[in-house]
């Protein structure tokens, strides 16, 4: 079966770790291929691909200025993880307060006991 190609929607391209980095670098301002691709320990060819695919999804902006390119983070592409992700809160809130009351019964229990041995 083929794959499905990874410009087709934000969740193929963020799927990629080299390209979470990418857009992790850029939350601090716009950078040039060259410059990302070094902080990345990539070559410039690989860092365009990448930019690329995140520039097709709508989660990258490229500008020219002067000889360079510089891209940027547009965060708005991230408006439909953000959705998907939103319907886990709940459910992670609920493990969590589960987790709570599951560690403050074992602390009881562990008090309780100590109290016990220390009367004996």
């Amino acid at each position: 079966m083929a794959r499905a190609a990874t410009t087709s929607d934000t969740f193929n391209a963020i799927a990629e770790p080299q390209r979470r980095n990418i857009l992790m670098l850029l939350k601090n301002g716009e950078r040039p291929a060259g410059e990302l691709a070094r902080d990345l320990q990539m070559t410039q060819p690989q860092a365009s691909k990448h930019l690329r695919v995140l520039r097709e999804v709508g989660l990258v902006q490229v500008r020219g200025a002067g000889k360079q390119r510089l891209y940027d983070l547009d965060a708005r592409g991230l408006q439909p993880v953000h959705e998907w992700l939103g319907g886990f809160e709940q459910f992670w809130s609920e493990s969590f307060e589960r987790l709570d009351n599951y560690v403050q019964e074992l602390q009881r229990t562990t008090t309780k006991e100590s109290s016990n041995d220390n009367e004996r």
